[in-house]
């Protein structure tokens, strides 16, 4: 848990010190007030990186550089510094000590709730993809890196593609995209079913229905042997994919299938029965990364509570009280009202 928190040249921040409740935390204020701005901040300290822009981004204009420091309760200190003009760009300090990157072992386990994450269902299979592959991130020591080489290894061989390159260049990068892509999907397969276990259970006792849940991973091959069928259709398909200019197979591609009653949700299931399974699933992250790292996350509710209907924000309101949550909003009635307990606010200025 965070005590405090002060930012510095960091976006809409030119120096502010805020400290933090260790239950819930309301950030209530007008558009354009800074809101987003601070659950950002902590999430980077969190996890070394923003969800929605670069490390440059985050420097206030016309500053050199930009700075986050915070103090946990367990009293470790947490900084993270960016110099655009310098190498490295970002550093990191934890506890005193100095780092050029944040591993899995030094992050804080931290759930963002959004509104794009309402739309997980039907919006791309890439945001799917995002979902399966920010937990696993976050649950597997060498999951990133494995993701990363990944894309590393794709992108050479889609440039391999647009230059027109003899074929028996692609050999070695089929073999390295099979291999990787064997890895990266078993296991996501692995992360679907630990979620069947219990996202049925937990959609039905949020919504009050019987509705029949399937999550499945959607893919064109067979996952009893996906390595080899990889590479096999990375092999017979090189033509096709010349004529493209991209790699046409392989995880980058495959998708989370979800079915209401066996039928595709993004077709059968209504707005709110939507909402209720992405909060069931991102009630299920936090029981996740709580089960594997052994520290309780923090969770940041960002702009989502009040797009919720009252038995939505109840039964999230049930999941909170262990967590501490940060919950932005321009209406801070709608959300207190939700607690029993104290909550912490944090006002912001137009």
């Amino acid at each position: 848990m965070i005590a405090d928190l002060r930012l510095q040249h960091f976006r809409s921040y030119d120096d502010q010190l805020f400290e933090l409740g260790s239950g819930v935390n309301i950030v209530v204020g007008p558009n354009a007030s800074g809101k987003t701005n601070l659950l950002e901040a902590i999430l980077v300290l969190a996890r070394g990186n923003s969800y929605r822009v670069t490390d440059n981004e985050l420097v206030q204009f016309d500053a050199d550089w930009a700075r986050l420091d915070a103090n946990l309760i367990s009293g470790v200190s947490r900084t993270v510094k960016f110099m655009p003009q310098q190498k490295p760009a970002k550093t990191y300090e934890l506890a005193g000590k100095a780092y050029q990157r944040l591993t899995l072992q030094h992050s804080l386990p931290v759930v963002l709730f959004e509104p794009n994450h309402l739309r997980l269902l039907t919006g791309s299979p890439e945001s799917r993809r995002s979902y399966l592959d920010d937990i696993l991130e976050q649950t597997q020591p060498q999951y990133g890196a494995m993701l990363r080489h990944y894309r590393r290894a794709l992108a050479q061989r889609n440039a391999l593609l647009k230059t027109g390159r003899s074929k028996d260049q692609f050999f070695v990068w089929n073999i390295r995209l099979s291999e990787l892509g064997g890895h990266i999907v078993a296991a996501r397969t692995g992360l679907i079913q630990t979620i069947r276990q219990t996202v049925e259970q937990l959609y039905r006792d949020i919504s009050r229905s019987t509705t029949g849940i399937e999550i499945s991973y959607d893919t064109k091959l067979n996952l009893t042997n996906y390595e080899s069928q990889l590479l096999h259709n990375l092999e017979s398909g090189l033509e096709k994919d010349m004529l493209r200019g991209f790699t046409s197979v392989g995880p980058h591609r495959e998708d989370l299938q979800v079915l209401f009653n066996g039928h595709p949700a993004s077709m059968a299931a209504s707005r709110g029965e939507a909402r209720t399974l992405v909060l069931a699933l991102k009630i299920i992250e936090l029981q996740l990364l709580e089960a594997t790292r052994g520290v309780t996350p923090l969770l940041l509710l960002d702009d989502v509570f009040s797009e919720l209907d009252g038995a939505r924000r109840r039964a999230l309101t049930e999941h909170l009280t262990r967590y501490q949550t940060f919950i932005t909003t321009t209406d801070a009635d709608v959300v207190i009202q939700h607690f029993t307990e104290s909550c912490h606010i944090i006002p912001l200025g137009s």
